[in-house]
Order: C-alpha cells, then sequence, then structure tokens
C-alpha cells in the first residue's frame, strides 16, 4: 500500500530537509509574526486559533486551509 505525503513532509521533501526541521521553519516564521512590530500584521498571526500561546504547525495549517476555503480560494489547496 502506497503511503500518502503529508503537507509538512511534501514541503520537507522539496526542500531536501526533514520534516521535523520543516516545522522548524514554520514555527520560526508563526514567532515572528506574533512579534512583527506592524500591529496589524501580528493581529493576523494572532488571530490563529490554537490552545497555547503560539499556534502550532499543524494549527496554522488547519487554519490557513479553513481560511482559504471560506474565502472559496479551495483551489489553491490543490496539488
Amino acid at each position: 500500500m502506497e503511503k500518502h505525503e503529508n503537507f509538512f513532509e511534501r514541503l520537507a521533501r522539496e526542500r531536501n530537509i526533514t520534516d521535523e526541521e520543516m516545522k522548524q521553519i514554520i514555527s520560526d516564521r508563526i514567532e515572528q509574526g506574533l512579534c512583527n512590530p506592524d500591529p496589524e500584521k501580528r493581529k493576523v498571526w494572532e488571530a490563529i486559533p490554537c490552545m497555547g500561546v503560539v499556534p502550532t504547525p499543524e494549527e496554522w495549517l488547519k487554519y490557513a486551509v479553513e481560511k482559504l476555503e471560506m474565502d472559496g480560494r479551495d483551489d489553491l489547496l490543490l496539488w
């Protein structure tokens, strides 16, 4: 049976890194967004629902997919 890649595995493979390294890159970007000096940009990152203080890569991805679907842009989700 063929194993299907998840989003993080695919991004990692395309960059020749591990999926954990890919998740760390995304986590770092989330942190940067939450610390952005521009309050409007920071507000966008703060809108991501999460269980803790900082969204996980999985929480960010869920939010991004749901937002694309709500905005009628789910065509961007096709690979």
